[in-house]
């Protein structure tokens, strides 16, 4: 049986970090007070760490290359601040079981029960798996310096727990232009952009793609932005239009972006670094040890660094999605507690610990 005692007192440690983390402006690209601090206190508990950039990561001490490698990752970066903030977003505050702060649903909750959990296990010498904790940058704008620039320095990993307060779904963004053929708008010169553009538009609103995931259900697209002419009289020769596709497993991005070019007139350009949908079988042993544990299983319809692991992962942590970014954030003690405990009692019964 896991240790009580002991995550009790770790506890306790995690929510005085978090605290911590809450005062210090992180926003991406912007995270190095955190890292310093992420850093310090893992230092300071005789984990030896690394670090490039703003990203902070360390691995199990008997650290074993001839075993499979379980990766626990969240993000420590935010975003900035909801303009109806009634207090402090830097001031962490408890207040009837709330912890208030800037960061403390998404994903300071997730990001220190991972790493007491990581604690937790950290001496252990009769591991099945190693583990490493990784705490990175710039999650919420998918940034170059993240989890992307460093996930190529860790061992082979074999499952990853993503540390968010939701789970699963991903998002590629299409740059189209249409072109016409500039004219007198009086004389009906031309060829107009914009109407050749409303055709291809009209196909992305409409258009089913004929396979649907099992998991995360149909390919949905959006225009989100559309942008053409300059004076009223002149026939546009140039529209150009954004396309938010939320993609599925059913379909490779690449598979994905040649149906639509198959179908639009349009010049298509993916924006970089393309977001990947990711799923996980009911069947894997830590998705069946939460259903064990009496958890749910559901679709997320939110972006994570989930999407920049290639790997089988899976999205799961304290605190609810619906608080991510809202006025006078908060997350409640109770699932930082309940966290820490069903992250150590879920690895259990992948990693076959004596719990010693």
């Amino acid at each position: 049986m896991p240790n009580k005692t002991k995550i009790k007192s770790m506890e306790r440690e995690a929510i005085e970090l978090l605290k911590k983390l809450i005062r210090l402006p992180s926003f991406s690209g912007e995270e190095n007070k955190t890292a310093d601090t992420l850093q310090v206190f893992m230092e300071n508990n005789g984990i030896q760490t690394s670090r490039y950039l703003n990203n902070v990561w360390a691995t199990n001490k008997y650290f074993n290359s001839d075993l499979p490698t379980i990766l626990l990752n969240s993000h420590h970066d935010t975003v900035k601040p909801n303009a109806t903030y009634s207090r402090d977003p830097f001031l962490p505050e408890i207040i009837d079981g709330k912890l208030y702060g800037l960061g403390s649903n998404d994903a300071g909750g997730a990001l220190v029960s991972l790493l007491t959990t990581f604690r937790y296990y950290y001496e252990n010498k009769k591991l099945k798996y190693n583990l490493i904790y990784a705490a990175t940058a710039e999650e919420e704008i998918s940034g170059k310096n993240g989890i992307s620039s460093v996930y190529h320095t860790f061992p082979p990993i074999d499952f990853a727990i993503v540390g968010e307060p939701t789970l699963m779904d991903l998002a590629i963004v299409l740059d189209c232009i249409s072109y016409g053929k500039s004219g007198h708008a009086a004389r009906e010169e031309g060829d107009n952009a914009i109407y050749k553009a409303i055709r291809d538009v009209e196909w992305f609103r409409t258009f089913s793609f004929p396979k649907v995931s099992e998991t995360l259900g149909p390919i949905k697209m959006s225009v989100t932005i559309i942008n053409a002419g300059q004076q009223h009289n002149v026939v546009p020769s140039i529209c150009k239009f954004t396309v938010d596709v939320r993609t599925t497993d059913a379909y490779t991005n690449e598979e994905t972006l040649q149906i639509i070019q198959q179908h639009v007139q349009c010049e298509i350009h993916p924006q970089p670094d393309g977001l990947r949908p990711s799923a996980i079988q009911i069947q894997h042993p830590f998705v069946q040890a939460g259903i064990k544990a009496g958890r749910k299983t559901y679709v997320s319809p939110t972006t994570s660094d989930q999407a920049l692991i290639p790997c089988t992962s899976l999205k799961v942590g304290p605190g609810d999605s619906a608080r991510s970014h809202i006025a006078d954030e908060f997350i409640y003690l109770s699932e930082i507690e309940n966290g820490i405990e069903l992250y150590i009692t879920m690895l259990a019964a992948i990693i076959k610990t004596d719990f010693k």
